[in-house]
């Protein structure tokens, strides 16, 4: 060889990395540092797809007890307009308490 060490003539003006030469001390750790935030990196994005899935599934069950409580809600108004009824409250009113329309003569009116 040409006593430069051991590298060959054809070699010596390549790059570091064509030239087969180990990276400085200082590059091997940037390199590793940047390698370590890759791999942070990618078990945050991992785990927020995670906690994203978890809470999507959250979503659909508490929107399907949505939908059951505005089915009952809607039920319970059906039944309320029905029990309110003239024709209910009066049924009601014979049945239960007895109570009778009063006759003509009996109906007293009241002026201010």
């Amino acid at each position: 060889m040409s006593g430069r060490g051991d590298t060959p003539p054809h070699v010596r003006g390549a790059p570091r990395a064509a030239r087969g030469i180990g990276l400085t001390r200082a590059e091997a750790i940037g390199v590793t540092v940047l390698l370590a935030l890759l791999l942070v990196s990618a078990l945050g994005v991992a785990y927020s797809k995670h906690v994203s899935r978890r809470l999507f599934v959250e979503l659909q069950g508490l929107q399907r007890v949505h939908d059951q409580l505005s089915e009952d809600w809607g039920r319970l108004l059906l039944e309320q307009s029905t029990w309110g009824t003239h024709g209910r409250v009066e049924s009601e009113a014979r049945e239960r308490l007895g109570m009778v329309l009063p006759s003509p003569d009996a109906v007293v009116m009241v002026r201010p």
